[in-house]
């Protein structure tokens, strides 16, 4: 494949990246450098804001949400970048020192939201992770919030399989992706091991294509990794990144993989920090709107 950066602009933390095919434009965030990021017709735009952002989704009613670390916000994307308007939909993990890392919208344009223990300072640096505190919530459209998991790690790739019978999502922490059956109620069952651990990297976000085939970025590993429907590995896709973080296909045709990813403080390769993109001449699955 041919990789190349969607602009010319470095981040600390790109991640999230959402395509919307309403409006042909790619969303996606700088976690570390608390800033919401949109690629329309060939323009960047961004939204600065106080605290670590890992998620900017569009919604039905024309404005977007925002996952920041003190909760879910609506914000206004008329308003200005360095005043931003936005207002509170939900806390949904209500845990102290959590913060927000994967979110993803299921088919019925619910969101579904993972967290973990917030390891950015108050500038974005680095904190030490000490604690398995993080967990999965569901927002419906009118703001209710459901928990649904505890105990995490760092919640990445939140994917919906089976007809929408089952969620994968990875721990980055145990470094495999699980699989759990969704029951009647709604309520998570008991998971299983879907993906073990690989030697190339640790599993970070993903995206489906339309064949029912993951392709997950592989933090550390400079490569994606597209697993197959069973959980096994079908091919590994090389990137020039050393920091792949998630992934999401888009583009006018729904055949364009753009791929977000980190900038090491070190021994950074030359497009670490950028989002690229590629052709892939497979479909991928679109993203869905929030509901709400």
């Amino acid at each position: 494949m041919k990789w190349q950066p969607v602009s010319d602009q470095r981040f600390k933390l790109a991640e999230g990246p959402f395509w919307d095919d309403l409006q042909q434009s790619l969303y996606w965030v700088d976690i570390a450098g608390f800033r919401a990021l949109r690629l329309h017709q060939g323009q960047v735009r961004h939204w600065q804001f106080n605290e670590p952002v890992s998620a900017f989704i569009p919604t039905v009613q024309g404005d977007a949400l925002v996952t920041l670390a003190s909760g879910v916000y609506r914000l206004d994307l008329d308003s200005p970048a360095d005043h931003p308007a936005y207002s509170l939909l939900c806390v949904a993990d209500p845990i102290s020192g959590n913060r927000a890392n994967e979110a993803r919208c299921d088919r019925q344009g619910r969101l579904w939201l993972g967290s973990m223990q917030n390891n950015l300072d108050a500038e974005g640096g680095d904190l030490p992770l000490e604690r398995r505190s993080g967990g999965i919530y569901r927002v419906d459209a009118d703001a209710r919030v459901t928990p649904l998991l505890n105990g995490q790690g760092i919640v990445n790739t939140l994917l919906w399989v089976d007809d929408d019978r089952a969620l994968l999502s990875a721990d980055s922490l145990d470094g495999v992706i699980y699989r759990y059956p969704i029951q009647a109620d709604g309520a998570l069952g008991e998971r299983t091991l879907w993906a073990p651990q690989h030697e190339r990297g640790v599993p970070d976000g993903s995206a489906m294509d339309a064949q029912g085939y993951v392709w997950n970025a592989r933090w550390g590993g400079h490569c994606l990794i597209r697993f197959a429907p069973d959980g096994r590995v079908d091919r590994i896709v090389e990137v020039p990144l050393s920091h792949p973080t998630s992934c999401v296909f888009g583009g006018p045709d729904m055949t364009t993989l753009f791929v977000t990813s980190a900038r090491p403080a070190s021994d950074a390769l030359e497009l670490d920090g950028c989002v690229i993109s590629a052709e892939t001449g497979i479909e991928g699955k679109v993203s869905h709107r929030f509901a709400g």
